[in-house]
């Protein structure tokens, strides 16, 4: 078990609501929510973000006089990025902590290790970003927040390949790579059946070990197959250095990007810049107006005022209103049901249709987003390395769903002159 450990118990506001819940809240106590959350290690980025998120939240529902009339206090573990430390921390805030409601923590992996014992125990189980966390396990007590809806591999290239069947002439051939690690994996088998899927003829399609370093000779070799389209699954680092690779190269394609961790976080926005313009990536949420949903504004502001002090991505546009959302959902569950049963909790959950600050959200099979919102965007116009510009509508158009469209595709790509 980890020894980094922390409990965040939240001040009310002040004033008469303050003096009203406080006499309630001595009657019950607290609601505990308990989770172990990435704080160190690979996946620290987004557990810090999450985190950062879920206190703005219970700030807010405490100040609002918290939930059945009871503060709100989060219990959470570092579990270093490290799914070992997982099934422990879970057993600890269920039998010794005794928290009433536990939620996941960031990511796939650690979700997945908190499964067993989460099911042991019969709770109701909100995961954040799990890729198909649950499609060994089929617990129906588990609801996801990530919109890639229940067929995940194939959602993340769909539209990537409709676009590209639209374009005219329409292309004949593409060029698939990614990284040989579960995402990447998944990421291009998906590409590979959407190809074929479209009738586009595979001329190239190769993975690159995770630690891959030169880019280069890789984006050569595609090169040397001269495709209409190039499709990558990458991680951040490699989203990095594929893109930098392909303007070196001088790679032209009619259309270049695909399934690319890493182009979501401000950080690699900031450094690769206009080596950005005309990529065309998948994303969950773009400032476009066609995504203005009530309350992401005034969080986004709450969030970035918060940000650069608690060392969290300055945007907060990936996976902050996801975490958001999901505590939203939790607090109308329990509201509605007026319990903290996990029965009737799950219950619930699976059969409401919820309005949150990124979207209305219903939840179908295994979990998942009924309906799957994956985006593709492109960037556009993005001139220079201030991350400012990122805030900006216009800069990542949304291509798809049809429902958010904010600009119609451009092509073809083009690598920076040299």
């Amino acid at each position: 078990m980890t020894n980094l450990t922390r409990r965040d118990t939240f001040s009310l506001a002040g004033g008469a609501l303050a003096a009203m819940a406080s006499s309630a809240y001595g009657q019950a106590g607290p609601i505990k929510i308990g989770f172990g959350m990435a704080l160190t290690g690979g996946l620290a980025g987004g557990g810090k973000a999450a985190l950062l998120s879920y206190q703005i939240w219970a700030e807010e529902v405490n100040a609002r006089g918290g939930i059945l009339g009871r503060k709100v206090e989060l219990v959470h573990y570092d579990d270093q990025s490290n799914p070992a430390t997982v099934p422990g921390i879970y057993s600890k805030l269920i039998d010794i902590d005794k928290v009433d409601i536990v939620i996941s923590g960031y990511a796939t992996v650690p979700t997945a290790a908190a499964m067993p014992v989460v099911m042991q125990k019969g709770k109701v189980f909100l995961s954040l970003f799990a890729l198909a966390a649950n499609d060994e396990f089929r617990y129906d007590r588990y609801f996801q927040m990530q919109p890639n809806g229940p067929q995940a591999k194939f959602e993340f290239s769909r539209a990537y390949f409709e676009l590209a069947s639209k374009l005219s002439p329409k292309p004949q051939t593409v060029a698939l790579v990614g990284a040989d690690a579960e995402f990447g994996v998944l990421a291009v088998e998906g590409a590979r059946a959407n190809a074929k899927k479209a009738g586009i003829k595979i001329v190239y399609d190769r993975s690159y070990p995770p630690n891959t370093q030169d880019f280069g000779s890789i984006v050569r070799a595609i090169k040397a197959t001269n495709p209409d389209l190039l499709f990558i699954g990458s991680y951040p680092p490699d989203s990095a250095g594929m893109i930098r690779a392909i303007h070196e190269v001088g790679l032209n394609a009619r259309m270049v990007g695909g399934g690319m961790i890493g182009l979501q976080f401000a950080a690699l926005k900031q450094q690769l810049g206009p080596m950005l313009n005309n990529i065309v990536a998948y994303d969950l949420y773009a400032p476009e107006p066609t995504m203005n949903f009530p309350g992401v504004a005034p969080f986004l502001a709450k969030y970035r005022e918060r940000a650069v002090q608690a060392g969290v991505d300055p945007l907060g546009i990936y996976i902050p209103p996801f975490a958001y959302a999901e505590m939203q959902i939790l607090e109308s569950s329990v509201n509605a049901v007026k319990s903290l049963d996990d029965k009737k909790l799950a219950e619930h959950m699976r059969a409401t249709k919820f309005s949150t600050i990124v979207g209305d959200i219903k939840f179908g099979d295994r979990g998942e987003w009924a309906e799957p919102r994956v985006l593709l965007i492109q960037y556009r116009g993005i001139v220079g390395n201030d991350v400012e510009q990122f805030k900006q509508a216009g800069k990542q158009v949304i291509l798809d769903p049809v429902a958010f469209k904010s600009g119609d595709l451009v092509t073809p790509f083009e690598p920076i002159k040299r």
